[in-house]
């Protein structure tokens, strides 16, 4: 895991994804992350679940309402800006993600956990600003 945060784009995967977001013009990559995530069931694999945490605090963006701002997220703002605006099945779906991708049972979990409790701790706030981030005015 190559990691230097808990935030939801502290990760090469998720920064990989943010970035591919360049080309897209809709939220249907965006979509497709969430879905995965929430198909898979609670031992969500790793890398699922980093996908999915980005893609969440995509949508997170999308309402206004980011819980990570850095340089790893600023080009969020132009793809916001191309694909509108996210609707609230998208807000809904994003929000099941985080809570799949945050699963105790899961591989991302247990990485988190290996890193030892401070980590964990940290990995665990980001996973529930990011919750409440999602679950505001619904």
């Amino acid at each position: 895991m190559g990691t230097w945060s808990a935030e939801p784009v502290g990760n090469d995967s998720a920064a990989d994804f943010v970035g591919d977001l360049e080309d897209e013009r809709g939220w249907a990559v965006v979509e497709a992350a969430l879905t995965a995530a929430t198909d898979a069931g609670p031992e969500i694999d790793s890398d699922v679940a980093e996908l999915a945490l980005a893609a969440a605090e995509v949508v997170a963006h999308g309402v206004g309402r980011p819980t990570q701002d850095d340089a790893y997220t600023a080009s969020i703002a132009q793809f916001v800006e191309r694909a509108g605006k996210p609707d609230e099945a998208l807000v809904s779906l994003a929000a099941q993600a985080v809570t799949a991708a945050g699963s105790p049972d899961g591989e991302l979990a247990e990485l988190w956990d290996d890193a030892g409790s401070d980590d964990l701790a940290e990995w665990r706030e980001s996973i529930t600003r990011l919750t409440a981030s999602l679950s505001a005015d619904r």
